[in-house]
């Protein structure tokens, strides 16, 4: 039998997050189970919760940055024990058996990794609920030690927002001398800020936005650009290795793509869908430019992307809400008014009534 458990879930597009009942599967040999302490909230949260996307089922209840403690472990488990501080990401499964699987790169999975929430278990065919909850249960494989030194509040969005910006620095090599440029300062680009300022980059922010100059340097920005100025673009024009575009809805990439130097890279991780207008082909041919995609990271990545956050002091800046308060931030999230991630202190949901 599985076990009975509380949490918030989205029943339709456009009613407000309730208290929800369900049952959690019951563990495997190879699984850890997991008192949720905190969950971060991600755009894709909001997004998926209102079937902006077209591909929810309701009931749903959303979170995939999950930070919490260890309460029990199955038989086969022996990287984690009763007690430990650990992490789950944007996936709890994948087929294990594909090339991407096989190369560290279960995001990328042949079948299509399994989704912490809004998804089917591989194995018995139970619904996915993510970490808007008390506890979830994962498999080992997909469970990230959470290392210490790290705020575990402030570092749950790493579990997303600091792997969906790690990774494409990683895959492009950035180090001691890179230029980058980061479009947008969000939830991501505040990590991909701070992360490619550890990394030993050279750090622009793009942004359209007067304003920012003061945040972005705090966050590891060595110059601001405001991208409405016609003077300011021309001045980093081919010149950067990589540009991070991290902005969350369509909108035009073409100029940024004319800021990228010679083999330079601009890669897109806040949207996903259609691009408009379309991307201009001649400044990418004219300097062997690219525009590329990047989503998430491997667990392998990720439990790297932790160590090296823990090693270099690095952690989101957020705002710690209370269960009751997701939907309010839901708003605030499509206002842009948060600096720059919420995360649920989920004690809260013990103060919810019996029911």
């Amino acid at each position: 039998m599985g076990s009975a458990i509380r949490g918030y879930a989205a029943c339709s597009g456009d009613t407000p997050l309730r208290l929800f009942h369900f049952e959690r599967r019951s563990p495997r040999p190879d699984d850890v189970s997991i008192e949720i302490l905190y969950c971060g909230v991600c755009h894709s949260d909001l997004h998926g919760s209102r079937n902006n996307w077209g591909s929810a089922k309701y009931p749903m209840v959303p979170g995939h940055e999950i930070v919490g403690r260890v309460t029990a472990t199955g038989s086969d488990v022996t990287r984690f024990t009763v007690g430990d501080y650990v992490g789950v990401g944007c996936m709890v499964d994948s087929c294990r058996a594909c090339r991407p699987c096989g190369e560290g790169l279960e995001q990328y999975c042949d079948s299509g990794a399994t989704s912490t929430y809004n998804n089917v278990d591989r194995h018995d065919g139970s619904r996915t609920y993510g970490g808007f909850s008390e506890s979830i249960v994962v498999s080992d494989r997909f469970v990230l030690k959470m290392p210490e030194g790290l705020d575990l509040k402030a570092a749950a969005p790493l579990l997303c927002a600091g792997i969906t910006a790690y990774s494409p620095l990683r895959h492009w090599r950035v180090g001691q001398g890179s230029r980058v440029a980061v479009v947008g300062l969000g939830g991501l680009g505040h990590m991909a800020l701070k992360l490619a300022r550890a990394m030993g980059a050279d750090v622009t922010l793009i942004t359209r936005s007067v304003g920012k100059e003061s945040d972005a340097l705090a966050l590891g920005a060595h110059q601001v650009v405001v991208s409405t100025d016609e003077e300011q673009m021309a001045a980093v024009r081919a010149h950067f290795d990589l540009v991070i575009d991290t902005v969350p809805y369509q909108h035009d990439i073409n100029p940024y793509t004319t800021t990228l130097a010679p083999d330079g890279t601009l890669v897109m991780i806040g949207h996903f869908g259609r691009l408009e207008p379309a991307v201009n082909s001649t400044p990418l041919l004219m300097k062997r430019r690219a525009v590329a995609g990047s989503y998430i990271g491997g667990i392998a990545e990720t439990q790297e992307m932790l160590d090296f956050c823990a090693g270099h002091g690095i952690v989101c800046d957020i705002e710690l809400i209370d269960i009751q308060q997701i939907d309010a931030a839901f708003d605030r999230m499509l206002a842009s008014d948060v600096k720059y991630r919420f995360v649920i202190d989920m004690a809260s949901l013990k103060n919810e009534v019996q029911t």
